[in-house]
């Protein structure tokens, strides 16, 4: 038998509370430490990625874990060293994200049931803390931030796959946004243009060469349908553009490969040396597939190409640092967030 309760005994529902937005700023990732063991345990979380290594067999387990997990931490650990924010006891990535979340929490200050918060695919602050800690504040609708410009499975894609993993965990899920890349977008681009003026402004030398530098992807993962290769191409060609220099003084290569596999070309270390080997002296580079400046920029880019540069003959090299959280890269970031608001705001 089936029994109704009386209207006038069922209990009031509870009390609603505010519709609450969260705001989520997700960069790569960073080692808690700069030692052998931090750096460790960050590559172990990154490599054991399929999105990143997606042939996850047995073969590459014994490599990762036999050799790589050995050797590469102790020399990791001295570039992190190099660049590493002591003050603070974190790398220059964690340090730049959190500015950029307060900086847009207090560009955006004026939608009070709003809050931003930051975190990292890899390593900490975690995914899954932060969506729990906007949670525990009331938020019911989050939009997630993947801090690429550029899209690719590697990047923006795992920042969803771990998004929704967390999601899947539990009871009562936020209704769920992600921003798009912003590869073309022209507030980025003009943003760009004018940070690369300005610094290049400060020099005592004007740069025969600019080399635009975007991290490297496995030339098989673009064969398979990944679109990142065309939007680095397509970042470049509007930068050209608005810039208005031509191929031969704006050049697109590809930094960070590893293995030995082909990468994306042309190869920025070696695009560097060959054109200090055939003449040219001043060279300035910019890494437009970066939002914040991290171990490839500052030390990849700044020391080590600036060395190969004037070891074959260069002698003045600028490294063009990141929009990070300048008032031009948040506003980039700003506009990207109010625009996928619109109708929660």
């Amino acid at each position: 038998m089936t029994v109704v309760a009386p209207f006038e005994s069922a209990k009031p529902a509870p009390e609603s509370q505010p519709e609450r937005v969260g705001v989520l700023l997700v960069n790569l990732g960073t080692p808690d430490t700069s030692d052998a063991k931090g750096v460790r345990a960050y590559l172990k979380e990154f490599l054991s990625d399929p999105r990143v290594i997606e042939d996850q067999g047995l073969w590459w387990k014994l490599i990762l874990n036999g050799v790589i997990l050995r050797i590469r931490p102790g020399r990791k650990a001295r570039d992190y060293q190099k660049i590493w924010n002591t003050e603070k006891n974190e790398s220059p990535l964690k340090t730049i994200t959190r500015a950029q979340a307060e900086t847009l929490a207090a560009a955006i200050s004026d939608h009070d049931h709003v809050v931003v918060d930051w975190a990292m695919r890899y390593g900490n602050p975690s995914i899954k803390s932060r969506i729990e800690a906007l949670a525990a504040q009331g938020c019911d609708r989050l939009l997630v931030v993947p801090l690429y410009p550029q899209y690719s499975a590697a990047t923006s894609a795992t920042v969803c796959d771990e998004v929704f993993r967390v999601l899947a965990g539990m009871r009562a899920q936020p209704i769920l946004r992600v921003t798009p890349p912003y590869y073309e977008d022209p507030d980025y681009i003009e943003a760009l243009a004018v940070s690369i003026n300005a610094h290049l402004s400060t020099l005592p030398f004007q740069p025969e060469l600019i080399v635009a530098s975007y991290h490297g992807m496995p030339q098989e993962y673009v064969d398979k349908g990944d679109p990142y290769y065309a939007q680095c191409v397509a970042t470049t060609d509007a930068l050209r553009k608005r810039m208005g220099l031509d191929a031969t003084k704006l050049i697109l290569t590809f930094q960070s490969r590893f293995g030995f596999d082909q990468w994306l070309q042309p190869y920025t270390d070696k695009t560097i040396e060959k054109s200090a080997k055939d003449g040219v002296r001043r060279i300035a580079v910019v890494t437009p597939g970066f939002s914040a400046d991290c171990l490839e920029t500052l030390e990849e880019i700044a020391q080590e190409n600036a060395e190969i540069f004037k070891h074959n003959g260069g002698e003045q090299f600028a490294f063009i640092p990141c929009l990070n959280d300048s008032e031009p890269g948040m506003d980039v970031i700003r506009q990207l967030v109010l625009r996928e608001l619109q109708g929660w705001i």
